[in-house]
């Protein structure tokens, strides 16, 4: 089974019908549960820390309508990772306009992680079950098909939380490096937002050593997320 990539990894992989189908299980849960809990997410920090700009604007739910990028989601499904729509932020209701950016902005990722934590719990579980109740015949068919799609939700979300940390615009990153830049510097880099996505994206999508060294992360966050929620269960079995 693939653990990254989306379906058009799937499908360059020569994977199974099953494994496209936990691809779409999987895809579908993060575009319309993970995306809304992570706009969410910067959106009550937000909120929590002066701003009301995204209660007026309606984002202060977790109705995927209110968050979905077509676009975005679209990507969700073919390659692993995409986006929603971004929650409007305004800086101006902030007491530390700096320090209170970054913790909105690294609401995100961090509810990402949360869910990819929870996700490798219970994929870790079904494991669990599967080697104390030893199922035969379809039932380790039904554990073998509920692990995969907790794992690949927990990759997803990963994937997900590692892409919006790269540090420049407009990434949740680059607002959680302005806590720690002198505003000048900020500023300049600020000016070129709209040019670094269309650099970011054809680097991930044209050059291998970026989008292998996303991976690389991705795997090692995995792994730790995998050994963490594997530890109470293998202190069960002693």
């Amino acid at each position: 089974m693939r653990g990254f990539g989306g379906i058009l990894g799937i499908l360059i992989d020569r994977g199974s019908f099953v494994d496209i189908i936990i691809c779409l299980i999987s895809s579908a849960i993060v575009v319309f549960l993970t995306l809304p809990i992570h706009e969410y997410a910067h959106g009550f920090a937000a909120t929590k820390l002066g701003d009301p700009t995204p209660r007026y604007q309606g984002r202060m739910t977790l109705n995927p309508l209110a968050h979905l990028d077509y676009f975005g989601s679209l990507m969700i499904f073919l390659i692993g990772f995409g986006w929603a729509k971004p929650v409007q932020i305004d800086a101006r209701y902030f007491n530390k306009p700096k320090r209170d950016m970054a913790i909105t902005a690294f609401a995100g990722p961090f509810s990402n992680l949360i869910i990819a934590l929870i996700s490798c719990l219970l994929a870790n579980l079904m494991a669990f079950l599967n080697y104390v109740t030893q199922p035969q015949g379809f039932m380790i068919s039904v554990i073998s098909f509920i692990y995969y799609i907790f794992f690949y939700i927990s990759a997803i979300n990963i994937s997900l939380a590692v892409f919006n940390l790269i540090p420049l615009p407009p990434l949740d990153g680059s607002k959680i490096l302005a806590a720690f830049l002198p505003d000048r510097i900020y500023y300049q880099l600020m000016r070129y937002e709209r040019y670094f996505m269309f650099i970011i994206f054809a680097l991930i999508f044209f050059g291998s050593g970026i989008s292998n060294f996303l991976s690389v992360i991705t795997y090692k966050v995995y792994s730790a997320f995998d050994y963490i929620t594997w530890l109470p269960f293998e202190l069960i079995l002693g």
